[in-house]
């Protein structure tokens, strides 16, 4: 972590990540560094530009509620990038003790036993923490003790199960910065995000755009299984009420060749 703190390093990634024409100012000049100036970034936020670099540079860390509405704004973020800029400018609470193994609610163990659509439970650093047979029948990383995001960026066989695994990496590690928000300092994250630097140039590229995705929402995801070919699937996913756990399931348009092949695959999948 630079001097420049959690805020500071992701105001820096957003702004250079806006071009002038972005936001309707004339690109005149040479520029070196990609984006914003700063002084822009400023002028657009309506606060001065010593102000600005100070945030940048990490002297000052917590700006008021209104200067961050209006670095939102000018930096054109989304309602996740800016809830997790308001996480970023927040004051952090004193270092708690280590964090207790997380351990899956019963009832959510229970429950996702019992479905015969594909689903699994991940843990606050992408951790797969439960999975329900057909899930790993569907995907084999969708194994209780797999590191998503290790398999996604280090795992020479994901790229078969992914046509669109672009979107999944980008997706993968959106999801991880939405999940450890402001506490970037954690071990488990920093050996996380040093083994994956260290061994995929496609993650040090995501992981510097600072990008976050809500913990909750869904999408389609399109698998390549070895013996049933494509599947074009649903995903839901929902915040475990109490926990830093998320539920994944994954479900067929009714009548679809791909429900089909879901339930083939249900069917293998079932205990006997």
């Amino acid at each position: 972590m630079s001097t420049a703190g959690p805020l500071g390093e992701y105001l820096r990634a957003r702004r250079e990540l806006i071009g002038p024409g972005d936001v309707g100012l004339p690109a005149h000049g040479r520029r070196r560094v990609p984006g914003l100036r700063r002084e822009e970034a400023a002028l657009l936020a309506g606060i001065s530009a010593d102000y600005y670099l100070r945030l940048e540079q990490g002297r000052d860390r917590h700006p008021s509620t209104q200067v961050v509405e209006a670095l939102a704004r000018a930096l054109r973020l989304d309602a996740d990038a800016a809830a997790h800029l308001h996480g970023l400018a927040r004051p952090v609470p004193a270092r708690r003790a280590a964090r207790p193994s997380e351990r899956v609610p019963v009832g959510i163990r229970q429950l996702v036993g019992s479905w015969a659509e594909p689903a699994f439970v991940h843990g606050r650093h992408l951790d797969v923490l439960f999975a329900n047979p057909v899930a790993t029948a569907l995907a084999p990383i969708f194994t209780a003790g797999v590191n998503l995001l290790r398999a996604v960026f280090l795992d020479p066989s994901v790229p078969a199960l992914y046509p669109g695994l672009t979107a999944v990496a980008a997706n993968a590690v959106a999801g991880l910065r939405a999940q450890v928000g402001p506490e970037v300092d954690d071990p488990r994250l920093i050996e996380l995000v040093e083994e994956l630097t260290a061994g995929s140039e496609r993650f040090r590229r995501l992981w510097a755009r600072h990008d976050v995705t809500a913990r909750a929402g869904g999408g389609v995801r399109v698998f390549q299984h070895p013996e049933l070919g494509e599947l074009a699937l649903r995903y839901e996913k929902l915040a475990i009420s109490g926990t830093t756990q998320s539920l994944v399931v994954y479900h067929a348009e009714p009548g679809s060749p791909s429900a089909r092949s879901l339930a083939r695959l249900a069917r293998r999948a079932a205990p006997r």
